[in-house]
């Protein structure tokens, strides 16, 4: 008995060929078509100009109310008290009466810092002339009277200034610090002022 060499039918390699086409065009269509989900979702729709995300819904606010304006006291409500606090409507008070009333309710500041005209005169003591060079401890005081004239200015020690003797002991000193003539330092001229009188109305109105 003869072996001959096998050879396949021809139905047989028809059939393979016709499997492998069809595995073939399967796995094309699985690679090349896409995935529905992501076909849906790719192109985000876009949002309206200041729309919020539909994602986060925006609760309304009621918009807080504008504080009301603060009035300024009137009357006897300002706390802050002036001259008219102390002069009735109407009236005129001269200026040692409105600081006579300062002083009486306790106030020594701004104008009740001042005493009344009148009250204080002016203190009299020797002249320093304007180019006399005062030694140290020593200062020149200007004054005015109360109608504004202005007074020739005196010599007075300067604050926290002490004299000495030969001694070094320590001399006694003016309370006023109105320096007295037996005091006045070398080459000054020892010479009082002289308060000038007040001025009457009627030459002050001419």
């Amino acid at each position: 008995m003869k072996h001959g060499t096998w050879r396949p039918r021809a139905g047989l390699l028809a059939a393979a060929l016709v499997l492998a086409v069809i595995g073939f065009g399967v796995l094309v269509f699985l690679v090349t078509t896409p995935d529905p989900g992501i076909v849906a979702g790719a192109v985000p729709q876009p949002l309206a100009a200041g729309a919020p995300p539909a994602s986060s819904p925006v609760t309304p606010q009621a918009a807080a109310p504008a504080p009301a304006p603060k009035r300024a006291p009137e009357g006897d409500a300002d706390p802050t008290r002036d001259l008219k606090s102390y002069v009735a409507r109407g009236e005129k008070p001269t200026m040692p009466e409105v600081i006579e009333r300062l002083h009486e309710r306790g106030i020594y500041s701004g104008l009740g810092a001042f005493s009344p005209p009148g009250t204080r005169p002016p203190m009299v003591g020797l002249a320093v002339p304007e180019d006399f060079v005062l030694p140290e401890g020593y200062v020149r005081h200007h004054q005015a009277t109360d109608d504004g004239q202005r007074i020739e200015a005196i010599l007075m020690f300067a604050p926290d200034f002490q004299l000495y003797d030969a001694a070094h002991n320590p001399l006694p000193m003016p309370k006023n610090r109105v320096v007295p003539p037996e005091l006045a330092p070398p080459g000054l001229p020892i010479r009082r002022i002289v308060v000038p009188p007040p001025i009457e109305p009627a030459a002050a109105g001419r």
